[in-house]
């Protein structure tokens, strides 16, 4: 902590030879407590267990992070998978698309008379 909020009270706490400090009133009581000062030893031993947990969070959130976005993947990919018609429905609900599609677009070229299409050329 290298800037304090002017006329904000303090609490000062004191655990294993090492002295903390905090905002006391809301909304600045959220920010995390800081060292101050005492035994050496201790505040070299609480910065390195303080490090230690950042570094053990960071590794859990990537991994939990990782998962997350896997399965996430997966899941759209079978989504596509599915709706292509490539993986077969599941609990019998079809949303393949492909078949719509085709037949969509076969009764259209239908419609479409094939002299009118030679006469302009294909302009």
């Amino acid at each position: 902590m290298t800037k304090l909020l002017p006329g904000q009270p303090l609490i000062y706490e004191r655990a294993n030879g090492v002295t903390y400090a905090r905002y006391r009133d809301p909304p600045h009581n959220k920010i995390k407590r800081w060292i101050v000062g005492g035994d050496p030893k201790a505040v070299a031993e609480a910065k390195r267990i303080d490090e230690e947990s950042m570094a053990k969070h960071n590794r859990d959130a990537t991994v939990i992070s990782m998962i997350l976005g896997f399965t996430t993947l997966a899941l759209f990919v079978d989504g596509l998978l599915r709706m292509l018609g490539i993986i077969p429905p599941f609990m019998e609900i079809d949303i393949n698309i492909l078949d719509k599609i085709e037949t969509d677009i076969i009764d259209r070229v239908k419609q479409v008379p094939i002299q009118k299409i030679l006469q302009s050329g294909f302009r």
